[in-house]
Formats: C-alpha cells, structure tokens, sequence
C-alpha cells in the first residue's frame, strides 16, 4: 500500500468533507429551531448561549447546551482514540466511525418518526446529546482526515480566513472558492433543516445521517479500497 496522494484522491476528500459540512447546517438548524436552541454540532453557540444561562439571561436554555456539548467533546474523544497513531487519511477505523455515527443518527430520526413529541421537553435533550455525539466523532474523522479550509463543523475560522487573506487583507493569496463553498454549504444545510422540520423533524435527521453514511461508504470505496487493491 502506497502513502502518495494523488489530485484525484483530494478532489474526492475535499468533496466528501463539503457534504459533512452540509450535514452539520441541517443537523444545526435542527437543534436549534427543533431541539430548544441547541447547536449539535457549533459548539462556539452553545459556550455562548450556555454562558448567558449561565448570567441569568430569561429563556436561554442551560441543561440542553451543556448536554450538547459534553457529548460532543466524548464522540470527538472516541474519535481521537481510535484513530490514535494512524497515518493522517482515510483507514477502516474512519469508515466505522461514520457509518456509526450515521447509524445513531437514523436511529434517532427514525424513533422521531415514530414518536414526533420526543423532540419536546424533557427527552429532547436525550436526542440533543445523541446528535452532538455522533457530531464530534464527525468532526474527529474530519479532523483526522485533515482536508485543507475544510472543518465540517465550524465556519469562523473560515471566515476569518477568507477575508484576512484576502486582497483587502494581508494579500497572502488563497483557495477563496474552497472557503466561500464551505461558508455556502453549511448555510444551504441550515436553509434545509429549516425547510424540512415544517414537513417534520424527523426527516432531516434522516437526510443528513444517510449523507454520513454515504459519505462513510464512498471514501471508503474510492479512498481507501483503491489504494489497498
């Protein structure tokens, strides 16, 4: 087995990591507007909106984005773990991971599905956490992966990136389509989450758990099996 990368092998990782990143805008929009104001997979959010629970402010949640974020940090843990001391790519451990993690995610939509009121209160914050953990094992695979301007679950570093580099900025020259396409995805996730939960909160749990475990599927098959032939 070969460590090289080719262009093409990039090209299909970078497009892969833009569907997670899609994935999360659905799944934030879903927290958010179906979850009480929980982001599953921003925890930049949640540290804010948990703080100003935390201030006293009137109707901000404190248990749901302390659940969220405590779970995140544990799937990006397990990540971490089983990912430990493999060479930076796509291996088996990755693909498990997301097939996991995308099958907890069906699982969640689909028991939605069955019984719509678990999104209301007290056991929304049971599916908030379940949401928030397959995230942060996303983002390790993510992470570990290692795609250039490609996060899958944070945009303002992209952000800051983008415009600091720019030629109004510092003029360090930069892939700018790569960052504004992230920016564009995770928004066009977010715009369909928000789109789906007026059919039912169901479906676009189950839209962006199928994308992870396409996403699981494909690089496996085109990023890894390849190589090992």
């Amino acid at each position: 087995m070969t460590s090289s990368i080719t262009k093409s092998d990039e090209r299909t990782a970078l497009i892969l990591m833009s569907a997670l990143t899609f994935s999360t805008g659905v799944f934030d929009a879903i927290g958010y507007l179906g979850l009480d104001k929980v982001f599953t997979g921003n925890m930049t959010g949640n540290v804010v909106i948990l703080f100003m629970g935390f201030g006293g402010a009137t109707g901000i949640p404190v248990i749901g984005p302390l659940a969220a974020l405590f779970t995140f940090m544990l799937g990006a843990v397990v990540a971490g773990r089983t990912l430990r001391n493999r060479v930076a790519g796509w291996n088996h451990h990755s693909t498990g991971l997301l097939v996991g993690a995308g099958v907890l995610l069906a699982m969640v939509g689909s028991a939605l599905a069955v019984q719509p009121t678990l999104a209301q209160a007290p056991t929304n914050v049971v599916l908030t956490s379940l949401l928030a953990f397959g995230m942060g094992a996303q983002a390790g695979v993510a992470r570990h992966i290692g795609v250039r301007d490609i996060n899958t679950v944070v945009v303002t570093s992209t952000i800051v990136g983008l415009a600091y580099d720019s030629v109004l900025g510092a003029k360090l020259g930069q892939s700018w389509h790569r960052r504004a396409f992230s920016i564009l995805l995770i928004g066009l996730g977010a715009t369909t989450g928000t789109l789906l939960l007026r059919v039912g909160i169901q479906y676009g749990v189950l839209l962006a758990s199928c994308v992870l475990i396409s996403v699981a599927l494909i690089g496996h098959r085109l990023l890894l099996s390849k190589r090992l032939k």
